[in-house]
This record gives C-alpha cells, sequence and structure tokens, in this order.
C-alpha cells in the first residue's frame, strides 16, 4: 500500500480551520438562543440541525471536500393523558434527499416502575445507540466499528415493544423488548433484546441517555445489553463517568468494549467482529462569550472476522479522533472543530478526516 507524509496536512488544516472556528464562535456568541421545544396546547415541537464541513484523505487518492447536512430532526411529543403519550421524531437522510420516520412511539408510563413503549424507537442497546448523534460526546460518533452495531431498520431504531422501569431509588435501570426480525436482518424470526444499568452516584431519569452532561450530574454508570435471534448475538457493556471539579471544570471518561457474533456489526461480509474503545474529555470552568471551551480524545479497535467467504481475511479497524469545542448551549448549540484518522492493517485503506461540525437545537 503506498505510504504517504501527512505532517504538512495537518499543519495546513489547523491553519485553515482555526480562523474558520474563532469566526463562527465569535458569531454565534452573539445570538440568544431560545428554549427547546415549543408548546403547542398538549403538544411540543422542536427540531435539531447537524451540519458539517469535511475535508476527507484517504492514502493513495485525491482528497474531497464536502460541505454536509449530517442530521435535520422534527420532534413532536404529546399528552393524550398524564399516562399515555405520544412520539414522532423525523430524520434527515442525506442518501435520498428525503426525511425519514425516526421514531413513532406509543407510551404508556404508568411509574417509574412500569412503562411500556409500542412502535419504532431505539431497542434496549449500549449507551452509544440510546444517545444518538444529537445527544453523543464526540462529532464522529457510529464510525469507530465498535459501538452501535446492533441490527437496526434506520438510524438504530426497529419496531417492537419494551418494557422499562427504574428500580432502587432509580439507580438501576432496566429494559426488555421484542423487535421485528425481518425489517431488520431479513430473518423473521423475533429479535429479543435486554438492557441493565446501574448509576452509582446521580440518576438518569428516563429510557433514553446522553453522552456527557456537561457537569449538571456526577455519573458513574454501569450498563451492558444484548440482544439474540435464532442462536446469534450482539452484546455489549458501557462505562461512563463525569465529575464537576468545583471551580476546575468537568472531566468525563467514556468507554464501551462490543462483541457482535452474526448479529448486527459494522461489516456485512464478516460474521464475526468485537473491540472497545476509550473516550476523555475536559470542559474548561472559563465562560468566554456565552459557552465554554471542551477538549476531547478517543481511541478505538476493532477486530472483523470469520468472513462470509474465502477471499474475505480476517482485519482490524484503529480509530483515533480529536475535538476542540465551543459548547455554548450544551446540546443545543455547539460548534466542534475534529480530526478523526482511521487505520485498517489489511482489506482497507487507511483515511483520515478533519473538519468542522455546527448543531443547533429548538
Amino acid at each position: 500500500m503506498p505510504q504517504r507524509c501527512v505532517t504538512h496536512r495537518r499543519k495546513f488544516i489547523l491553519q485553515r480551520y482555526s480562523p474558520l472556528f474563532f469566526f463562527y464562535s465569535g458569531l454565534l456568541c452573539s445570538v440568544p438562543f431560545a428554549h427547546a421545544q415549543t408548546a403547542i396546547g398538549p403538544v411540543t415541537v422542536g427540531a435539531g440541525l447537524r451540519t458539517s464541513y469535511d475535508h476527507t484523505e484517504p492514502d493513495g487518492a485525491p482528497g474531497t471536500d464536502k460541505f454536509q447536512v449530517d442530521n435535520v430532526r422534527i420532534y413532536i411529543n404529546g399528552d393524550v393523558t398524564d399516562q399515555i403519550k405520544f412520539m414522532f421524531n423525523t430524520d434527515y437522510d442525506s442518501a435520498t434527499n428525503k426525511l425519514g420516520v425516526l421514531d413513532a412511539v406509543a407510551r404508556i408510563e404508568i411509574s417509574p416502575h412500569f412503562n411500556i413503549w409500542a412502535g419504532r424507537f431505539l431497542p434496549p442497546s449500549d449507551r452509544a445507540n440510546l444517545y444518538g448523534p444529537f445527544f453523543a460526546h464526540n462529532w464522529a460518533v457510529y464510525q469507530d466499528g465498535v459501538q452501535d452495531g446492533y441490527p437496526f431498520v434506520f438510524q438504530g431504531r426497529d419496531n417492537g415493544v419494551t418494557y422499562w422501569g427504574d428500580f432502587a431509588k432509580r439507580r438501576v435501570k432496566v429494559s426488555l423488548g421484542a423487535f421485528d426480525g425481518g425489517s431488520a436482518t431479513n430473518n423473521s424470526t423475533v429479535i429479543g433484546a435486554a438492557r441493565v444499568q446501574v448509576d452509582f452516584w446521580d440518576i438518569e431519569e428516563g429510557y433514553y441517555l446522553n453522552g456527557t452532561y456537561y457537569g449538571d450530574k456526577n455519573l458513574l454508570a454501569i450498563g451492558g445489553a444484548t440482544q439474540f435471534q435464532s442462536g446469534r448475538t450482539a452484546t455489549t457493556a458501557d462505562f461512563l463517568l463525569e465529575k464537576k471539579l468545583r471551580n476546575m471544570g468537568v472531566i468525563n471518561i467514556e468507554a464501551e468494549y462490543s462483541n457482535y457474533n452474526r448479529l448486527g456489526g459494522y461489516d456485512a461480509s464478516y460474521g464475526k467482529s468485537q473491540g472497545a474503545y476509550g473516550l476523555a474529555s475536559y470542559l474548561f470552568p472559563k465562560q468566554v462569550g456565552i459557552g465554554k471551551f471542551e477538549v476531547l480524545g478517543k481511541y478505538a479497535k476493532a477486530d472483523f472476522t470469520h468472513g462470509i467467504k474465502a477471499l474475505n481475511p480476517a482485519y482490524n479497524q484503529k480509530t483515533a479522533e480529536g475535538n476542540f469545542s465551543y459548547v455554548m448551549k450544551q446540546f443545543k448549540a455547539r460548534l466542534t472543530a475534529f480530526y478523526t484518522n482511521t487505520r485498517f492493517n489489511a482489506v482497507k485503506n487507511d483515511f483520515w478526516t478533519a473538519g468542522l461540525g455546527l448543531q443547533v437545537q429548538i
């Protein structure tokens, strides 16, 4: 495989993007942000946008520059009664230039111990799937071959039903579900799904999760999830620690281990894959304008084995990511300069990507 020296290109990227980063930071400092979602009678409506400029350079091939609309979402929630609710969310598919049904959920929520969701939504799975791109901590989510490799119909979702509840003063979260196999894996057998999570410090209420709380919570959480269908399994274990250091900022450490055994995974040419990642960040305490700066680093390694054909040799993927973010209003408004470097020991070509990403939600 041809080798390439990228040192001068990385310096060029930093020199090129730094003025843009600080220009947009200054521009956004002057923008007043509204509260997320607007109430219209019993219905609340909101929206979210993730857009970016990416420069990607594969080894042995010309680089590409793209302005992308990564995600556009519309959120609609309403209460039928105090215990019966409805959620409908959409997401933009850049491949087809159309909005698709993201979530369509009938929610029966009797108490913290007893809740039933039915329709299309995120099944019990890893934390990374349960926070999605808008509530992830890092920008380049779902690119490492590790997190959120469960089978799905659209954007990690599947059609089915789940029971979930919080126990032990809401420190233990349990969810069990059954989901349509035919739409997710072309196997009509039902997919079973389960997750258990324990919060040792502050609690996380509700079904969906976050990748960070930007210091609003002190968290020490451990979770495990599995899905199974016709003797095939997908299993993950995840960890999140977040600690506010008084007037010294916020540290966050996130990790996950995954094992996709003929169910899910990132490469359909391989029956099995397993891997892990670690993420660490530091949110600076000093406010600059309307926001704070944050640095983040992540490293992941995934192994792909049991090729479905004799010509599919085993290989591994190593992914390193760095973020420098200006967090203006947590997940409602943040600007991120990002860099990822993806390396393979065989089969695929190495590449790196650098760019700027902007997220806004109302």
